[in-house]
């Protein structure tokens, strides 16, 4: 099956599309939300990933060491509490496409985007810019807002915002890079989102730390939204830093631990400047109690506070099914299930122009993670209110844009071609 390729709109061709997917076991790991006892139709797991089955389990570990064993739990427990952050390594760099020093599973994600631009937002007279997407996520638009200003810069003259053309939804990839290369000798660092929140744009990120690095700046990335959802590589592209959330793709819970990465090559540099905590203090040396911050080597040295282990108990549970799925055959079924809604919202369009849904995502597979965001050309709140009381859960974001994520862990293709049927039927 090739997602550029057509398929046919019916259900048969999606229970046939089912019957030959490897994966649709894992669908059984999650618990599905249910109305009067009829399991929905849940296209948000870009902005909350559903429970994991195993997590009581997990969780439940914790609390009985906890129990039993009290404070000897963070040595004595059956998954010792100190070394916590440990046991999540290995999958979480499989994920992002890194070395397991290079990541750390901590904290939550705006605070984590915060630690990490004290290390790699360091403005001088000379270069004090940073680029961002102009319709990034509040979180990152705040943070880099009063970072800059932490530093004693106005937003108006530091903070440089790429902007789609006059007309079109989403950043070309050569706007991108002249840009950089535009403000490239004042230009310290570049902060944007892997996958676009609204539009679900996969950025060309190679392409943006090639091009970063070339006009000498620090290249990061937020990958909120892509975590989980697209294939990273993040070591092999020579990014400086990342950071993510766990409770999106990653079905890690809401306001589930974060997490970041850090390349080698910084990771062993203990001269640039963080903010130190007791977590991220040499690990043989920590219970010493001493005075003077020694650094953990790799990501794990920018850890501030001790784990908190019962979101990270959660986090476990998820990240063994993505262990045992593998993100490139995930990235394959995502492929497909996208592009078979891509279909159906093209037909349904087709059907309805005075209440189309215009898809303002990538329509290269490539360009793009499992999310379609759909612009409401009229009515797009009461359509979004019919979805979501007929069981199709969906999201909303101001002014007119409908999001659906067929995500591969537990969506079907019966899911997005059932969840086309209702359209249908609530357009009148």
């Amino acid at each position: 099956m090739n997602p550029k390729q057509p398929f046919e709109i019916n259900l048969a061709a999606a229970q046939s599309l089912d019957a030959a997917d490897p994966f649709r076991k894992f669908r059984e790991r999650f618990h599905i939300p249910k109305i009067h006892d009829t399991e929905v139709i849940y296209l948000t797991g870009n902005s909350l990933g559903l429970l994991p089955k195993k997590a009581r389990e997990y969780t439940g570990q914790e609390f009985a060491d906890w129990e039993h064993l009290g404070v000897e739990g963070h040595f004595k427990a059956k998954n010792p509490w100190l070394y916590y952050h440990h046991f999540h390594r290995e999958a979480l760099a499989k994920i992002v496409g890194a070395k397991k020093e290079e990541v750390v599973a901590m904290g939550s994600l705006t605070a984590n985007l915060h630690l990490l631009l004290v290390s790699f937002y360091r403005p001088t007279k000379e270069r004090f810019k940073i680029i961002m997407e102009a319709n990034a996520f509040p979180s990152d638009q705040y943070a880099v807002e009063t970072q800059v200003k932490f530093h004693g810069y106005n937003p108006e003259d530091a903070i440089v915002e790429l902007s789609p053309r006059e007309g079109e939804e989403t950043l070309r990839t050569e706007d991108i890079l002249a840009t950089i290369e535009k403000h490239g000798p004042q230009l310290a660092t570049i902060m944007i989102g892997g996958v676009n929140y609204l539009s679900g744009q996969f950025y060309d990120l190679v392409a943006i730390t090639d091009a970063g690095h070339k006009a000498g700046a620090l290249v990061g990335f937020d990958l909120a939204h892509a975590a989980g959802n697209v294939m990273l590589k993040l070591h092999e592209w020579n990014v400086d830093f990342a950071c993510w959330c766990s409770y999106k793709y990653l079905n890690s819970g809401p306001g589930g631990v974060a997490g970041i990465f850090v390349h080698e090559k910084h990771g062993h540099d203990y001269s640039l400047p963080r903010f130190g905590g007791w977590w991220g203090n040499e690990e043989a040396t920590r219970f010493e109690m001493k005075k003077g911050f020694i650094p953990q080597p790799g990501a794990a040295g920018w850890q501030v506070s001790n784990a908190p282990v019962f979101s990270m108990a959660i986090h476990r549970a998820s990240l063994e099914i993505f262990e045992e799925a593998g993100m490139d055959v995930l990235r394959r079924k995502s492929e497909l299930l996208t592009a078979f809604l891509e279909m159906i919202i093209d037909r349904y369009n087709e059907n309805n122009p005075l209440r189309a849904l215009k898809i303002v995502s990538p329509r290269d597979p490539a360009a793009r993670g499992c999310q379609l965001s759909l612009k409401a050309v009229s009515n797009g709140k009461e359509i979004f209110n019919r979805l979501n009381d007929a069981g199709v859960i969906v999201d909303w974001r101001e002014p007119n844009v409908i999001r659906m994520a067929p995500v591969p862990l537990y969506n079907s293709f019966e899911d997005v071609w059932r969840a086309g049927e209702v359209l249908n039927s609530v357009a009148g």
